[in-house]
């Protein structure tokens, strides 16, 4: 059983792992009752607010964490913003290639985004995450 507080927690290992391993990771949280989605990102961060937010909804959507009601597409939105504000300081206006990472337990949800920093030959990485609380299904 995954506690409130270890969501956020699975919502970053998501975040960080490659195909194999999200395919691995997924299938443990569905086996402790939990629902999970991960979705790759990439672009110029600043103009790709929208897109990153969408992707993020519809990762969920399509993997079954939210209903398609008004309520639970804006806790996603809330938190996959909330997440994006953590790393928008660090990688403005700059090329960003990630990962996010999307769980939901009863009625908690937690979306983490990982993104790798292009500047010139230097990598750099910044990580963000939100938690929102949903009525129950």
């Amino acid at each position: 059983m995954i506690l409130s507080l270890d969501i956020p927690k699975e919502a970053v290992r998501l975040a960080l792992t490659t195909r194999e391993e999200e395919k691995e990771l997924i299938a443990k949280i569905q086996f402790m009752g939990g629902q999970a989605a991960a979705v790759d990102i990439g672009g110029n961060v600043s103009t790709s607010i929208p897109k990153i937010l969408e992707r993020a909804l519809v990762a969920s959507k399509r993997a079954g964490l939210i209903p398609e009601e008004y309520a639970a597409e804006g806790a996603v939105m809330g938190a996959a913003r909330d997440a994006l504000m953590q790393i928008l300081e660090r990688s403005s206006n700059l090329n960003v290639g990630g990962k996010i990472g999307l769980v939901r337990m009863s009625d908690d949800i937690a979306v983490c985004i990982y993104v790798s920093i292009g500047l010139l030959h230097l990598n750099e990485f910044a990580i963000g995450i939100g938690h929102r609380t949903l009525s129950p299904r």
